[in-house]
């Protein structure tokens, strides 16, 4: 077993409890209201640049030319593809202007946030590839739930979602992540407690993100 396979397992509580969400079944059955959807996106999207960020460390702090280039390459996509989901997303929602750019931040959005600028000062490749594989691989676990393209649900503003989560590009880059994680796994006990340490707080965090995706709405009727 791979150190990520190890940490996956050791922390499977949590991990399980987000893929396994309601947000996400909801998600997946097409059920989620426009108004959970649109708290969801909002939050996410403020993940943006410190994720941008943290890829761009990975660039920086990656052994080889070619764990670079492999970076790099997601860096493109990511401004690209994902960008245009958002935009669309916020247009077809009605977002205003100022919850695209600065909206008033939940402390789920917080905390993640501060983890992956905190994780991007340590310039740690280790601790840098915990954070993104979590996000990454979770993501692309509970997208793999929704199964054949042909069960999806109709709408593009669910189905583009799980899309992006779900295609052979996607799942070839959660591999190469859990695999370059792997060949980096640390000897030092304590340099190895703290990776170990900032993947269980990225799983957390990813829980308790979609625990707050689906307070608000709830919590104004």
């Amino acid at each position: 077993m791979g150190f990520a396979e190890e940490l996956k397992n050791q922390y499977a509580e949590d991990w399980d409890a987000a893929v396994n969400h309601p947000f996400v079944d909801q998600l997946l059955d097409g059920s989620l209201s426009d108004d959970h959807l649109r708290c969801y996106l909002v939050q996410d999207y403020q993940f943006c640049d410190a994720f941008t960020a943290l890829l761009g460390q990975a660039v920086a702090s990656a052994p080889s030319l070619p764990s670079r280039l492999v970076f790099a390459a997601v860096l493109g996509a990511f401004a690209s593809d994902e960008n245009t989901y958002f935009q669309d997303c916020f247009n077809e929602l009605d977002v205003p202007e100022a919850d695209r750019t600065a909206p008033a931040q939940g402390p789920a959005t917080r905390n993640f946030d501060q983890l992956m600028r905190s994780t991007l000062a340590t310039r740690s490749y280790p601790k840098v590839l915990a954070v993104l594989l979590v996000a990454e691989w979770l993501y692309g676990d509970w997208a793999a739930r929704a199964g054949e393209p042909a069960r999806w649900p109709a709408h593009a503003k669910h189905a583009e979602w799980i899309r992006l989560h779900n295609n052979p590009e996607y799942n070839a880059w959660v591999t190469w992540l859990r695999d370059e994680f792997d060949a980096v796994e640390p000897v030092d006990v304590a340099e190895r407690q703290g990776v170990a340490a900032t993947f269980a707080e990225a799983v957390r965090l990813e829980r308790a993100f979609f625990d707050a995706a689906l307070v608000p709405a709830d919590a104004s009727v």
